[in-house]
């Protein structure tokens, strides 16, 4: 399965994917994202992600998904 990766923004609650390239080892595809990281200029709100998918779909639905409950701290 490749790696994919991909620019995400936030635009209110709403996740924007956009697909800069994809991999077939996880060390390029993590450089990459890296490297793009560090020199790409990212607004407020932008992230670079590598997902692991089996095809491009994949990718953009499991991106998409919530990642769980937050977390609130505080007493009971």
């Amino acid at each position: 399965m490749p790696y994919y990766i991909y620019r995400v923004t936030a635009v209110g609650p709403i996740q924007q994917l956009t697909k800069i390239g994809q991999f077939d080892a996880f060390k390029e595809a993590s450089l990459e994202a890296k490297r793009l990281r560090r020199e790409t200029g990212l607004d407020a709100g932008e992230k670079i992600k590598t997902m692991f998918a089996e095809n491009e779909l994949q990718a953009e639905d499991l991106l998409s998904q919530p990642h769980g409950e937050e977390l609130i701290t505080g007493e009971d």
